[in-house]
């Protein structure tokens, strides 16, 4: 089986979009991970959630991947974005929204 570190990467590397939060998109299980999913699907943008709290490994596992201690966790191609607090801030700058264009994928921003 492989280790949580190699299960992260292959989930960071093979979907454009990724969030790892408690619960899943359509059941978040805390307010952080509910308003990352609140701001994807508003910008109409594809992605996949991964439930850290269905396997402790994973859950601490992203810590240790990003070097940052709290969930929920955003990657756009690869690259960490940040938490809660910065994807908010993004989004509110117009920044995510510029991030996901850089990175070509679209947004299908509610009217």
């Amino acid at each position: 089986m492989a280790d949580a570190n190699q299960i992260i990467d292959n989930e960071v590397k093979s979907n454009d979009v990724v969030l790892f939060m408690k619960g899943t998109p359509q059941f978040p299980m805390c307010g952080f991970s509910g308003q990352v999913v609140q701001i994807l699907n508003y910008l109409g943008v594809p992605y996949k959630g991964v439930n850290v709290l269905e396997d402790e490994t994973i859950r601490q596992g992203i810590k240790d991947y990003s070097n940052w201690p709290t969930i929920p966790q955003l990657y756009v191609k690869g690259e960490f974005v940040g938490g809660c607090d910065i994807t908010r801030e993004m989004f509110q700058a117009g920044e995510l929204q510029q991030l996901f264009a850089d990175k070509g994928i679209q947004v299908q921003q509610s009217a």
